[in-house]
């Protein structure tokens, strides 16, 4: 796309965007772009629209992911370009709303029990005890702890607002024990290297192993935690 993305990606770093959503909205037009063989910029509304409608019946993608897309393209055709919104219109598909798979008492005791690793036991403890999402738990660090309050800081969590949320005595007694040995600085749960913090990815693997040790079959990811009660 090269000027086209340039600007795009300009766009949306001066609108606050997230990484991933820049990357997902990016990945969102340069597939257009290839689907037709031509640059974004040069297709009709028809061509566009119809490229969503091809999403969707033959490639058969997730209302999810089709929202995703249609996104992008508004970003891109409504921001970066600067056309209306009157003259460019597509549908997004609704997504279906499903119950979260929550877990019990009984289940987060066994998904606790079974990790041995210190650093994952600190890391689901945490999730679980404080109701953190793996985004906000992977990017907490130790100087976000605020033991004479008994609080915990979330910086830019959901809505990219910062938050307090409560640090129990339990769980100040585990991430402790977790400092002893790990030392963690700045990071309270770091990447490989120490440098960055722990990726959602990585963080999401180490709870479906968990999941997996304790014989839980239940859907879903690290987020479940959020709602069970301590």
């Amino acid at each position: 796309m090269g000027v086209l993305r340039t600007r795009m990606e300009e766009a949306m770093v001066v609108r606050g965007l997230a990484p991933l959503t820049r990357k997902a909205y990016l990945r969102a037009v340069t597939g257009l772009a290839k689907h037709y063989g031509r640059p974004p910029d040069q297709l009709t509304r028809e061509e566009v629209e119809a490229y969503v409608l091809h999403l969707i019946q033959d490639r058969g993608l997730s209302y999810s992911s089709c929202n995703g897309v249609v996104m992008g393209l508004r970003f891109f055709y409504e921001v970066t370009l600067g056309r209306e919104r009157a003259t460019f219109h597509i549908p997004a598909s609704k997504t279906p709303v499903r119950a979260p798979e929550i877990l019990s008492r009984a289940e987060v005791a066994r998904l606790l029990a079974g990790t041995a690793n210190r650093k994952h036991h600190a890391l689901l403890m945490t999730t679980y005890a404080a109701g953190l999402r793996v985004s906000e738990v992977v990017r907490l660090k130790v100087s976000d702890l605020h033991s004479d309050r008994m609080l915990i800081r979330v910086e830019a969590g959901k809505g990219r607002r910062d938050r307090y949320t409560l640090l129990s005595e339990t769980l100040l007694a585990e991430l402790r024990a977790y400092w002893r040995v790990a030392r963690p600085d700045p990071w309270l749960f770091p990447g490989r290297g120490g440098k960055r913090p722990l990726s959602r990815e990585t963080a999401q693997s180490v709870y479906y192993a968990a999941k997996e040790r304790a014989g839980i079959q239940k859907a879903g990811c690290i987020h479940s935690l959020r709602s069970a009660s301590t």
